[in-house]
């Protein structure tokens, strides 16, 4: 009985041995102290955080969009400068995924299942509310409603993905430090000391808060449009009862996609994601307005690319101040989907860093953008364009059925006018609760990976899971008691000290680089193999000293 007793007590303690517990606990923390609140005083909370939201909005929100047009640029660069020719990994290392596979995985992690939801809903917002004060339900406007969407899910989006990605990939693939959390990237701007104090434990929790909050988020768009399609298939009035059981089912597909592991679990739901999405694209584009769609899709494409510029940059400075009527579009649509991006950076930006071994800088970057940014087009662009088909050839009034009831009833009510529209519809739940699983089976991946010491292996199962039923339990008890909203609204808040770290996270990409460039003897292959560095990074106690005596490398950037 001692023996047995010994040995339960001696696996609980290796269980928790690679647990970072200042980031576990601090993170738990955290969550129960703005969540708890929010759960016992619901409307004061709401309150309190819509008065916080609206201050970020008005205060930041120039900020938010700077950081999407820096973030942008900053890719450019890397895609064209040596950085960009590094190889993630050593000279011999094969990349992990196939190149289907790694744009599968990055794209369900990314966007998963909203970017369905709102291809097909997103442009009745658009045209009856424009941007650039043009007249509700005109023809320029619905010009932009059916080419805003793919510009808020577009390069931007994705760039703001890679701005931890890049650092992260390069220190966890290149530099070989076993430790998959932000503050290791941003060493080469705090130094080693700072990084690994109570500072780096605060930014490290911030993110992972952010990825919980992002998490929420998009929990609370997917189950009650899950729960409506299951309600339609079989013919009952989606209630709580049914929403349980959409949270347990899609709850206990990603606990076992956590289980199986990165290649058993998530890259084989990927796999099927894909497939199944492009079915579904390709099924809507065959049998609906073909002409229609492509003709629409090739203008939206054409206006974005021309006015892409202005798009980012529009914030409405004049408005009330000059007797001016003010939208509030920007606000409303642009810094509240830079500002989701970068709360949600920290998942997509790590996750993409973990698959990423074996291939180039620039790949990563060059192929984020073209997969993320393509697969969300092609979902506006045949989805969306086929509802606004329907609203303007009078087939259906959508806009009308999401304005009396809610914009799920109007996502399926567009699904029901194609053929086999049972089936269809079968198809999109499938296809969303799949997305639901990989988007958060990866969050508790880079959660669990956060949160402990080191990377060598896989996180441990009992943590992946851990934090896959964390990441359901928490917004299951405030979606029913109505907080959810709030705390969509306060992970949106808690970006703004993530403008300040995302600047961070690029200049430490650069100079570690660059520093690490100047070691290297030879470079003029197309693909750079770092090979050489440092005995002691500048950026450490032990190596700050030693810089000026390391002036006589040659600076070959």
């Amino acid at each position: 009985m001692f023996s047995a007793s010994g040995d339960t007590t001696i696996n609980i303690k290796r269980a928790f041995s690679n647990i970072h517990k200042p980031i576990f606990f601090g993170s738990l923390a955290l969550l129960i102290a703005v969540t708890l609140p929010l759960i016992l005083f619901p409307e004061m909370g709401r309150v309190w955080v819509m008065v916080a939201q609206g201050f970020v909005t008005d205060n930041f929100g120039v900020l938010y969009q700077a950081m999407g047009i820096a973030s942008l640029g900053f890719m450019f660069y890397i895609i064209f400068s040596d950085i960009g020719q590094i190889k993630l990994g050593d000279a011999d290392s094969e990349p992990e995924f196939s190149l289907f596979s790694w744009g599968a995985m990055l794209f369900a992690a990314g966007i998963g299942g909203a970017v369905v939801f709102w291809g097909v809903v997103e442009w009745m917002y658009y045209l009856q509310s424009p941007p650039f004060h043009l007249e509700p339900f005109s023809e320029e406007a619905t010009a932009w409603a059916a080419t805003y969407g793919m510009f808020h899910w577009g390069p931007i989006a994705w760039s703001i993905y890679l701005v931890p990605a890049l650092p992260m990939a390069y220190f966890l693939h290149v530099r070989k430090h076993k430790v998959l959390r932000i503050s290791e990237a941003i060493r080469p701007v705090l130094g080693e000391k700072l990084a690994r104090s109570w500072l780096g434990n605060i930014i490290d929790v911030l993110f992972i808060f952010g990825m919980l909050g992002g998490g929420a988020t998009s929990l609370g768009i997917l189950v009650p449009l899950i729960n409506q399609g299951l309600g339609d298939l079989f013919d009952f009035t989606p209630n709580a009862v049914s929403q349980i059981g959409v949270l347990a089912g899609t709850t206990a597909l990603f606990a076992i996609s956590a289980w199986r592991g990165l290649k058993g679990g998530i890259e084989v739901l990927s796999d099927i994601n894909m497939y199944l999405g492009l079915g579904i694209l390709l099924f809507v584009l065959t049998v609906g307005p073909t002409v229609f769609i492509l003709d629409t899709g090739l203008n939206s494409i054409g206006l974005m690319l021309s006015n892409i510029i202005q798009m980012a940059t529009w914030t409405e400075p004049f408005g009330a101040l000059g007797g001016f009527e003010e939208t509030g579009f920007a606000k409303s649509w642009t810094v509240f989907y830079w500002a989701w991006w970068l709360v949600f950076a920290p998942t997509v930006g790590l996750f993409i860093a973990r698959i990423s071994k074996g291939r180039r800088i620039k790949t990563m970057v060059a192929g984020s953008l073209f997969f993320g940014s393509l697969g969300c087009a092609l979902f506006f662009i045949i989805l969306g364009n086929y509802g606004l088909y329907l609203q303007l050839s009078g087939t259906l009034d959508v806009i009308q059925i999401m304005n009396d009831q809610s914009a799920n009833v109007a996502f399926y009510a567009v699904l029901g006018q194609l053929p086999f529209s049972w089936l269809l519809t079968l198809a999109v739940v499938i296809l969303l609760s799949i997305f639901t699983a990989t988007t958060f089976d990866s969050i508790a991946y880079i959660l669990s990976s956060a949160a402990e010491k080191s990377v060598n292996k896989e996180p441990a199962r009992w943590h992946r899971l851990f934090w896959a039923f964390t990441l359901s339990f928490l917004p299951m008890s405030l979606l029913f008691l109505g907080g959810l909203e709030t705390l969509q609204t306060a992970s949106i808040v808690s970006g703004v000290p993530l403008l300040i770290i995302a600047v961070l996270l690029m200049v430490s990409m650069v100079r570690a680089a660059q520093y690490d460039l100047r070691y290297q003897p030879d470079y003029e292959e197309p693909e750079i193999n770092i090979e050489e560095f440092p005995e002691n990074d500048p950026w450490t106690e032990e190596g700050s000293w030693e810089v000026a005596e390391d002036e006589h490398q040659p600076d070959r950037t």
